[in-house]
């Protein structure tokens, strides 16, 4: 899957937030959005996942293999984004959380919530309701929901929010380990969430 973006903006009534933004997303790509705090850059990943329309400009959503548009209720089959934003179902327990995402969005190499709950290290926590985890376990379980599931496009948000060093080591290890064959852009300030995977890098600020 390709994403195309041309002279996008997105403006908060009379604020531009950026403007003239344009790159392809291309197969395989893995881009870093940098830029201080309050330059857009989570503005920008939620217009590249279509959760946000832009104010001016054109997003694209392509198949790679046919350069076909893909339509826009079929988008989210294509693109996984976590976010510290995205709330979970606290009201589920972390199994009923794994299957009520599968039924959106199958994971890669067919894995079953055994070995998703086995790459979390939630053993002993799979039976509880989401609202009882601590901040860096939610933040750990949106990362796995997005990182394995079985998408081309993968989009990660400020990924080691909340999540201490051993959580950040664990994230690295992760996406390197689900990482291939996939277009992935992190939104970040810390060089270590992007500098190990990522060879392009775009200020968000160069567009204000």
């Amino acid at each position: 899957m390709e994403i195309q973006l041309r002279d996008v903006g997105k403006r908060f009534r009379l604020e531009w937030i950026f403007r003239n933004f344009s790159h392809d997303f291309t197969p395989n790509q893995h881009t870093a959005l940098l830029g201080p705090n309050g330059s857009g850059k989570s503005t920008l990943m939620k217009v590249i996942s279509g959760h946000l329309s832009p104010s001016a400009g054109k997003v694209h959503y392509l198949k790679s293999e046919t350069v076909q548009a893909i339509e826009t209720d079929n988008i989210y089959r294509h693109i996984s984004f976590a976010a510290p934003y995205i709330e979970l179902i606290e009201e589920f327990t972390l199994t009923e959380m794994l299957d009520f995402h599968r039924r959106f969005k199958s994971f890669q190499h067919n894995l079953d919530n055994k070995a998703l709950i086995e790459i979390l290290g939630f053993e002993k926590s799979k039976s509880k309701e989401l609202r009882f985890f601590s901040s860096g376990m939610k933040q750990r379980l949106k990362l796995a929901l997005a990182i394995c599931s079985a998408s081309p496009v993968l989009l990660l948000d400020e990924p080691t929010t909340n999540l201490d060093a051993q959580g950040a080591a664990w994230y690295r290890e992760i996406l390197l380990q689900f990482c291939q064959n996939r277009t992935i852009v992190v939104a970040t300030n810390a060089e270590s969430d992007f500098s190990f995977f990522c060879e392009t890098q775009i200020n968000v600020f160069d567009y204000k």
